[in-house]
């Protein structure tokens, strides 16, 4: 892929350095510096086209909400994307003095992203796959897939015993949730940028794992992946979204915790495995 010629030709920009970044079975992402600001180039492999499709998509949705807090698409072609570069260092890389105010910032982003109504439960493309017409259906059918995996990769048949029990004697709080909104569903600090200057959130990236749903378990995810037991940082993301229901994020932690837990031992990573069904095994306490 000549990154720097796709750039001048469709851009009409001088290219001063191209740049590969971090890619992945899904895509190619090259940094070319040009005469202006920066271009991000993902270069998508044949099979993960429809990939290119909904990331296009749920920027679409997301740009009148967040505005200049993501990326612009500046350009499509067939398994090419040309998007503008958010300023920013990833907040994983970051040690902020005040983690409360910063996670304020983050709680008050990821409402708005909430703000954007969804006509179904499901997977995003650029459409909502198998679409289900409310929460309490999505959530049963989404922890029936994930323990059934769980027991075919190996999981312990007494922790998957118990998370059934546990989700069975909860699973009357998935109705509490009434519409499906868009959730970025990966908003965690590895995908926030922030200025480490003036500790201002400059936005996100990465909405390949967007789905509609709801809105708290986009918030558990961020709690299980990011916050954990840092009690600043929960106060902070509370601060800015709001009062949220403690038990429903419980159980979305579980779901996101199960689900890895699933990943990693689908691709072989067992690492992490056990710390995972300590995490498991601690949820289903609560």
């Amino acid at each position: 892929m000549d990154a720097a010629g796709s750039v001048r030709e469709v851009l009409g920009l001088q290219v001063d350095e191209v740049v590969e970044r971090t890619g992945g079975q899904l895509s190619s992402v090259y940094e070319v510096r040009t005469s202006a600001d920066p271009v991000i180039v993902k270069v998508y492999a044949p099979d993960w086209r429809w990939k290119q499709a909904k990331e296009v998509h749920v920027y679409a949705m997301l740009q009148p909400v967040v505005g200049d807090s993501i990326p612009r698409v500046l350009h499509v072609s067939d398994g090419v994307t040309m998007l503008s570069k958010i300023d920013g260092v990833p907040l994983s890389q970051a040690e902020p003095p005040d983690w409360r105010a910063l996670y304020a910032q983050l709680g008050a982003l990821v409402r708005k992203v909430h703000q954007i109504a969804q006509p179904a439960y499901g997977y995003l493309i650029d459409r909502i796959l198998e679409p289900l017409p409310d929460n309490d259906q999505y959530m049963r059918w989404q922890f029936t897939k994930k323990l059934r995996e769980y027991d075919e990769l190996g999981g312990a048949p007494a922790l998957h015993r118990e998370i059934a029990r546990h989700v069975d004697r909860h699973a009357h709080l998935f109705a509490d949730n009434p519409a499906a909104v868009l959730c970025h569903n990966d908003f965690h600090e590895g995908n926030i940028l922030v200025d480490p200057d003036t500790w201002r959130v400059n936005g996100f990236i990465d909405v390949e794992n967007a789905i509609a749903a709801d809105p708290l378990i986009d918030l558990a995810k961020t709690i299980q992946y990011s916050v954990r037991d840092n009690r600043e940082k929960r106060a902070g993301l509370l601060d800015g979204y709001g009062a949220v229901p403690e038990d429903r994020i419980d159980l979305y932690r579980l779901y996101h915790s199960l689900e890895l837990w699933d990943w990693f031992a689908s691709i072989g990573e067992t690492t992490h495995l056990d710390s995972i069904a300590q995490d498991l095994a601690k949820l289903v306490e609560r």
